[in-house]
């Protein structure tokens, strides 16, 4: 009797699927048809997109994938879908009205899906995990940290990057000038954001943070970050099979990374019980502590931003050296751009400032183009929250909208949208900062960091910092050479940050 019965109730799901499947695919063609949508380019990916995840994860073991989305767009135009692993169909764009959409004036009819769980296991609950109320309370928090008293004094960071050239070999050596360069921004990020450096450049007043903790050293931190973001990657990659990816290696560096943050969670819950000792400047750790004593509250959100202040403006920096290194023309009139305005390390001209240094407008085009060819964040995507479109993308022309059902991913490649030939013209591949004296007004095509009411809150912050940076090493070396002929174009290292797998090897020599 049971048998038959299951039988029974097997056949009514069935039955139930099938015609919520029809009632889905008519609804949608419905709606679609009531929003004018047209379908966008496909990219073929076999069957419940197996082959082309298989393509996709070669790419990734070739340190290629980057580059292999932003393929696609060669053959479709700027909006795609592609079937993606496990029958789900997904969106890419480099469309920038797509984008303003996407970003800001569509922000409500996207949401970041499933990053929260993808992301949980190193960064939990913070603002660039969560949505709705609690990132908008993040946000708040953060947003003090960086007005622009905060970003213009320049005296806390200048001690880092005194110790940064301290360490550089003064011989003519070759050297990595991206560790450097991880280092200088980790002890210049936990400085300005939590009140305490952490040392990893070894100052004598500050060391000891790492030591105490499981990572050991400046080194291990640094691969236990990465290999936690790796896998953070990883799991974005697979979309709704993220559970899969969990191995102890990943808990495991998790659980290193956790332990250094966990320190300044102690320094900021004293210095919620002692306020009399704190400095006066607004230190967002501090804030945190102010406003919730929870210690998994405050180690989630301190860890979000740690984030962004170390692994953006190190990428920046590194991909600003690279092509120093194979540009001499451009090491040589920037250098004489900063030393007539600064004076050289011999002879200095009155304080570096903010404020002189924005006037410095060959530097910006420099690091314009530097973000343009190499933006640290290079891939993105959002998640429908309802049934929606996107502008532009779809019928033969791609000017009709393109219909995008709830729960639906619209991935965009910012590193691809950088270098359009029909917007930046026929020499977009090509790293040329004189573009932006010929026109610097950008709008929507460009978007280093992010755009709409989730903007990059620290895009001054890691300007000023890159900026004075590179203002005082070329101030004390006059000269640069490439100690990589062998790599000619970056080969891209991309977790959730943007960095060259195989460093950024340059001497540097002064007169």
């Amino acid at each position: 009797m049971l048998a038959p019965m299951a039988l029974l109730l097997g056949a009514v799901f069935i039955t139930y699927k099938i015609l919520q499947s029809i009632h889905r695919v008519y609804h949608d063609r419905r709606t679609a048809k009531a929003l004018g949508c047209k379908p966008a380019a496909a990219i073929p990916s076999g069957i419940l997109g197996i082959s082309g995840f298989l393509t996709m994860m070669k790419a990734v073991k070739e340190k290629r994938w980057v580059e292999h989305i932003a393929s696609f767009y060669e053959t479709t135009g700027t909006t795609f879908v592609q079937t993606a692993i496990g029958g789900v169909e997904m969106y890419g764009t480099t469309d920038p009205e797509n984008l303003k959409a996407l970003l800001a004036t569509q922000f409500q009819d996207f949401r970041l899906g499933t990053r929260h769980r993808e992301f949980y296991p190193l960064l939990g609950n913070g603002i660039f995990t969560l949505d709705g109320a609690g990132w908008t309370h993040a946000r708040g928090l953060l947003r003090p940290q960086f007005t622009r008293d905060q970003v213009a004094d320049l005296d806390l960071m200048d001690g880092h990057v005194t110790r940064m050239i301290d360490l550089i070999p003064k011989d003519g050596s070759s050297f990595d000038i991206q560790r450097l360069f991880f280092q200088l921004t980790i002890d210049s990020a936990t400085h300005f954001l939590f009140g305490e450096s952490v040392g990893s450049m070894g100052s004598s007043s500050e060391a000891g943070i790492l030591e105490k903790t499981a990572v050991g050293d400046a080194q291990g931190f640094a691969e236990a970050f990465n290999m936690s973001q790796e896998y953070l990657a990883a799991r974005s990659r697979v979309l709704g099979f993220y559970w899969m990816i969990n191995p102890k290696e990943f808990r495991e560096a998790n659980r290193r990374v956790h332990e250094v943050v966990d320190h300044y969670v102690r320094l900021a819950l004293e210095s919620r019980r002692h306020p009399e000792k704190q400095t006066g400047r607004y230190i967002f750790a501090e804030a945190l502590a102010a406003d919730n004593d929870d210690p998994r509250v405050l180690r989630d959100n301190m860890l979000n931003i740690l984030l962004a202040g170390r692994d953006t403006t190190a990428s920046l920096l590194s991909s600003a050296f690279f092509y120093l290194a194979r540009h001499p023309d451009v090491w040589q009139r920037l250098r004489q751009t900063i030393v007539d305005e600064f004076g050289d390390g011999e002879h200095p001209n009155g304080d570096i400032t903010h404020a002189r240094m924005k006037d410095l407008r060959y530097l910006r085009y420099f690091l314009n183009e530097v973000l343009r060819l190499q933006p640290p964040v290079p891939l993105n995507f959002r998640v429908a929250a309802k049934d929606t479109s996107l502008p532009v993308g779809g019928g033969p022309d791609g000017k009709s909208p393109v219909y995008v059902r709830k729960g639906q991913v619209v991935t965009y490649s910012v590193y691809a949208m950088h270098r359009r030939t029909d917007l930046y013209g026929a020499d977009a591949h090509e790293f040329r900062p004189e573009r932006w004296e010929e026109n610097s007004k950008r709008g929507w095509e460009y978007l280093p960091f992010n755009g709409g009411p989730r903007i990059c809150l620290g895009q001054q912050y890691a300007l000023a910092e890159a900026s004075f940076t590179l203002v005082k090493l070329l101030q004390r070396f006059d000269r640069i050479e490439n100690a990589q002929p062998e790599v000619q174009q970056p080969i891209i290292q991309c977790t959730l940050t943007m960095s060259h797998d195989a460093g950024v090897h340059v001497r540097l020599f002064s007169a």
